[in-house]
């Protein structure tokens, strides 16, 4: 039968027997395992049954790794790798064959496909996924106790041998910590295990191949393990007896000290509760734990008292709050610690005997009566003597006083419950040998009512009767107030002062009356008004008693008895205008006042109001120039000789801007010698005028100026510079360019001119 022999080369590419693999057309494909990776890759040879040996075939490779992984001898029909061959790479591959004429490039058999399968060698150590693992455990935990597991694999064929077969062991951490061979699995080695005393571990494990045998590969990694806490330590306190000191004056809450006991734990392990179990001073002091700190934070619960007493003892308690129960059998996880408290004297402000007094007094009393008497007294040992006085912003009215060393409150002014029924003062307490330390305490003084007061009519009654009343009518219904309080109420009895014929006064006896006509008919022409005395007592002691007069007008009524209209003087007498109204006229008398006032004053300055009203203000001694003149040298611009003779000044005008009130004779001054020095001139008429009765009001303007001698400087002025001979040449002003020819003409012509005539 014809077809392919395969053949297996060894390294010296001598045929091997017994490999030789016969590949009919029929068979597809077939295996052919190389060698081990590690050794020389062997070849293989493809030998056709039409193959001659002439080398009239060529053998043709394709398929998986062929021209590159793969090459074949067109000529022999070796194959060869080129390279290394890794099966973690590709495990198979699959080639196909052919032998065809070199001449026609004909196929002288069918192609044929074979698998080249790589077998695996032991050329991967086993990796773990992380290079350093984190794991904790907690303390005192049994032997056995799984901490973490650890695995590590192997690139190599698992099916294949024992290459990727992987057992692990310990190379660092014992004799803490073990290792499962199979699984990886890290156990605690050793019981009670101490946190306390180390808490980081560092294991290290290998995992080699090969079951572990010799010659295979490893790989290791490093585990850190931490021992976590567990509540296996009491607190304690470092001393069994602790000391404190705390002032006296401390307030109720203050923190006078702490206290702490360490536990060895941590975290919620470590938390303490303290408490006070026992001692003399359970009822004066408490004790607060600080969550933060873990301190007990003993404060004051009552006042202390350093005269009373001077030391206590507590018995403190700190217990953790989170016990584990596996550990009972190494409590109690509890501790307890002594603290003497020693208090310190303070020299303390005095102590009243009550925290407020309370005074009753009559109002009636004599002044310099005592109403009651404060006490305080020194609490420290020296008891200093006390000195008593009154806060006078509680007593502005200085109604009361206190001796200062008795403490006794007396009154000064009198008393009136009316004005004022409660008094609340503060009296201070200071120590004589110390006026610093005070003392406050308030003292209400009550006032208790006395029948010192009359009673009075409620309101004001507008009282009238009708002309046509008759007997026994009903006029007016009266009731009174009294400014007294007694204890069993108010009790008014209502009479007349003395018999009346027109009318009288009938008790309802609730501290009302009725006033009542007496006779038919009353006539307003004969008697317009009725005063009636009406007498009003209560039923306190001493009965106090008033008189108050009714005013009755006598009125025209229709016939049911409505006041239609009464006499003028009936209404004068008891009318009155009330405060609206008042105020109404008085604006009213106020306006018309103002209106006047300002009618007089816009008349008055309509009189001073100007003849000439313009913008410039004219006014006849005041003489204005425009130009800037010469000086004194200058005479072209204003005649000196004027100033100096009067007389040639026309006579004086009256003002035309105001209308002259008083007419003055114009004066006539002598005129001043032609050789007077004008400062003298000036200095004269300002003196006339300053005594001229006729001389201009206090409005008007009358300037006199002396410019004084020459300068040295002489005149700058340009109209005498053109008068002026000097050989100044402004021939420079043609240099300064064409804006300047023009002056330069001006100028520098002149001289020309001036020189050609």
């Amino acid at each position: 039968m014809e077809g392919y022999k395969l053949f297996r080369k060894d390294m010296k590419g001598k045929q091997r027997d017994g490999v030789a693999l016969y590949v009919t057309e029929k068979l597809e494909c077939m295996e052919f395992c190389l060698g081990m990776e590690e050794e020389a890759i062997e070849s293989l040879r493809l030998h056709s049954d039409q193959d001659k040996g002439d080398g009239s075939l060529k053998y043709i490779l394709s398929g998986d790794g062929a021209g590159t992984l793969f090459i074949i001898d067109e000529k022999t029909g070796d194959i060869h790798a080129t390279r290394r061959i890794d099966r973690e790479e590709k495990a198979f591959y699959t080639l196909r064959a052919q032998a065809i004429n070199r001449r026609t490039l004909r196929p002288v058999e069918p192609e044929s496909e074979f698998v080249i399968k790589i077998h695996d060698i032991n050329d991967n150590e086993p990796t773990f996924p992380e290079e350093i693992y984190t794991a904790s455990v907690p303390e005192m935990s049994v032997v056995g106790t799984s901490v973490v597991q650890v695995t590590a694999t192997d690139a190599d064929d698992p099916s294949y041998g024992n290459s990727a077969r992987i057992i692990y062991s310990i190379l660092q951490g014992q004799p803490y910590f073990s290792v499962e061979p199979e699984t990886g699995i890290i156990r605690t080695a050793l019981p009670n295990m101490n946190r306390e005393n180390r808490e980081q571990y560092q294991v290290v494990i290998q995992a080699k191949d090969m079951g572990g045998q010799m010659g295979g590969l490893s790989g290791t990694t490093t585990v850190n393990i931490t021992l976590t806490d567990v509540n296996d330590n009491p607190p304690r306190f470092p001393q069994s007896t602790i000391h404190l000191r705390v002032p006296e004056s401390s307030p109720v809450g203050t923190a006078i000290g702490s206290v702490k006991a360490t536990d060895a734990d941590t975290g919620k392990n470590a938390e303490v509760e303290y408490r006070i179990i026992d001692g003399d001073g359970t009822d004066m002091f408490d004790i607060v734990t600080q969550k933060d700190t873990q301190e007990g934070i003993i404060t004051v619960r009552k006042p202390l008292d350093y005269e009373t007493r001077r030391l206590y003892t507590l018995k403190v308690e700190a217990e953790n709050t989170h016990v584990d129960p596996r550990f009972y059998y190494l409590g109690p996880f509890k501790d307890t610690t002594i603290v003497k408290i020693s208090v310190d004297d303070v020299d303390e402000p005095p102590i009243f005997s009550r925290s407020s007094y309370l005074f009753e007094v009559h109002e009636d009393i004599e002044l310099g009566t005592i109403i009651g008497t404060v006490m305080a007294r020194d609490p420290d040992s020296a008891s200093s003597p006390i000195r008593f006085s009154l806060d006078r912003h509680t007593d502005l009215d200085r109604i009361f006083n206190i001796h200062s060393g008795n403490g006794s409150i007396y009154t000064s002014k009198p008393l009136d419950r009316e004005i004022s029924q409660w008094h609340n003062l503060s009296v201070i307490a200071s120590e004589i040998n110390n006026p610093k330390d005070t003392t406050r305490v308030p003292v209400y003084v009550r006032i208790l009512d006395v029948n010192d007061n009359a009673p009075q009519f409620a309101v004001f009654y507008d009282t009238f009767v009708c002309e046509n009343a008759r007997a026994g009518q009903l006029i007016q219904t009266i009731s009174a107030v009294d400014k007294d309080d007694p204890l069993g109420g108010q009790k008014f009895f209502f009479s007349l002062a003395a018999v009346n014929p027109n009318f009288t006064v009938q008790d309802n006896e609730d501290n009302t009356a009725r006033i009542l006509t007496r006779r038919n008919g009353f006539s307003r022409h004969e008697i317009s008004t009725y005063l009636l005395p009406v007498v009003i007592s209560d039923n306190d002691y001493p009965i106090q008693s008033s008189t108050g007069t009714l005013t009755i007008r006598v009125c025209a009524c229709d016939s049911r008895g409505n006041m239609q209209s009464c006499n003028a003087e009936a209404l004068l007498l008891p009318a009155g205008l009330s405060t609206g109204a008042l105020v109404a006229i008085l604006l009213c008398i106020i306006i018309l006042l103002v209106i006047v006032v300002l009618f007089a004053a816009l008349k008055r300055q309509r009189k001073k109001e100007p003849l000439i009203l313009s913008k410039e203000d004219i006014r006849d001694n005041i003489v204005s120039y425009n130009d800037e003149g010469g000086g004194e040298e200058d005479t072209q611009a204003f005649d000196i000789g004027t100033l100096r003779n009067p007389a040639a000044i026309e006579d004086k005008k009256l003002r035309r801007d105001i209308i002259p009130e008083t007419l003055f004779v114009p004066r006539r001054t002598p005129s001043a010698p032609d050789n007077t020095d004008v400062r003298d001139f000036i200095n004269q008429r300002l003196k006339e005028h300053d005594t001229d009765p006729s001389a201009p009001p206090y409005d008007s303007l009358a300037t006199y100026a002396y410019e004084g001698n020459d300068s040295i400087a002489e005149s700058l002025s340009s109209l005498e510079s053109g008068t002026t001979e000097g050989d100044q040449n402004y021939d420079y002003l043609r240099e300064w360019g064409p804006r300047f020819n023009k002056l330069a003409e001006m100028y520098g012509g002149g001289e020309s001119d001036k020189d050609t005539s």
